[in-house]
């Protein structure tokens, strides 16, 4: 084990050694202008397994749906939740996955790499400007035009909002079209989107009122998350009393995750499900979702649900939730009562 991992630490490190001797770069090119109707093959680079990252990259493809409607997409990504995620984005038309541990499904891995040179695009997307893999990959790919997710001088004045890893893409990428002569969009990024459909919330919708009373309105918490993420449990079960005195005509529910631990002790109704889709339906039919950053959050947003982004130790203004009327607080300088008058804002817009 320890020397696999001291390979993939090697292999890592040869990754970004390669990246960093890329000689592309979006502003450096000798762009032509194009007609936007030729774009109609599209790949977007995102060799990222997990939940949360994946999630955050649905506003560019909408932006790029929209940009170009009659396009066909394939993603570039790891793992096997993506045809789960983008199961309703018909623009999707591929979706070359590299397995998420390279070592144990080595030949998959280089199927993924050279699945890269059998289609020619019209336009290559790389979303994270600082992945070595998506930079190469990107690279590697057949297109005469490539955006390697690269951000102008002057980015932080035009865009305040521009650190966040779901708009800058976007704004990225339209500046990067506008050299190519096509109109660059002023209008707001659009959100995270699962595209639920009507039947998966009203199937969701069954399960949830199992668990409450159908005349109250149900808050939905979830109060676990990876690592120095993770608030305690003393911190949990202190907020979670404060809640049930604040909101005692509420239902407060809790939304377990896939290791089936509570940190508030399984005081409120639970409900578990390791179904992406139906845990997305199941917050949707709640009036706020409660929890730390993490890739559950970033599905909440995703589900349309208006949610409190609780941060301790990552970057507010690169991970919080947005759309919905959705609010991230920083808990090492905001009060249980500054939360409450957050929420009470939440609730008030349902």
């Amino acid at each position: 084990m320890n020397i696999l991992k001291n390979i993939n630490i090697i292999r890592r490190s040869l990754m970004q050694g390669v990246a960093k001797k890329i000689s592309g770069s979006s502003m450096n090119q000798n762009l032509k202008l194009i007609d936007k109707h030729d774009i109609k093959t599209v790949l977007i680079s995102r060799p990222n397994h997990r939940l949360g990252n994946q999630l955050l990259i649905t506003p560019l493809i909408q932006e790029v749906t929209d940009t170009f409607p009659n396009c066909k997409i394939d993603l570039f990504v790891k793992g096997n939740i993506a045809p789960i995620i983008f199961e309703n984005y018909q623009n999707i038309d591929s979706i070359i996955k590299l397995p998420k541990k390279h070592f144990n499904d080595l030949l998959p891995y280089i199927k993924g790499w050279l699945a890269l040179k059998k289609k020619q695009y019209d336009l290559v997307i790389n979303v994270e400007k600082n992945s070595s893999s998506g930079r190469f990959s990107t690279n590697f790919a057949r297109s005469h035009y490539k955006f390697y997710g690269d951000e102008e001088t002057g980015f932080e004045l035009k865009y305040p909002d521009h650190k966040h890893i779901a708009k800058y893409p976007v704004y990225g990428l339209r500046s990067y079209l506008s050299k190519l002569g096509i109109t660059n969009k002023e209008n707001l990024v659009p959100s995270l989107d699962i595209k639920l459909i009507p039947s998966e919330i009203a199937a969701a919708k069954l399960e949830l009122e199992k668990l409450i009373n159908k005349d109250q309105k149900t808050i939905c918490l979830f109060t676990f998350a990876t690592g120095e993420k993770c608030y305690s449990e003393i911190w949990w079960n202190a907020f979670y009393k404060r809640l049930k005195q604040e909101y005692d005509n509420y239902n407060i529910i809790e939304l377990l995750p896939v290791e089936n631990v509570s940190q508030i002790d399984f005081k409120a109704p639970s409900f578990y499900s390791k179904d992406i889709r139906q845990i997305a339906s199941f917050i949707a039919n709640t009036d706020i979702f409660i929890g730390a950053d993490s890739g559950m959050m970033h599905l909440a947003s995703a589900s349309k649900t208006p949610t409190l982004g609780l941060f301790s130790v990552t970057v507010l203004d690169k991970y919080e939730p947005y759309g919905n009327h959705s609010v991230a607080v920083d808990t090492n300088n905001t009060s249980t009562d500054e939360m409450i008058k957050a929420i009470n804002s939440i609730l008030s817009k349902n």
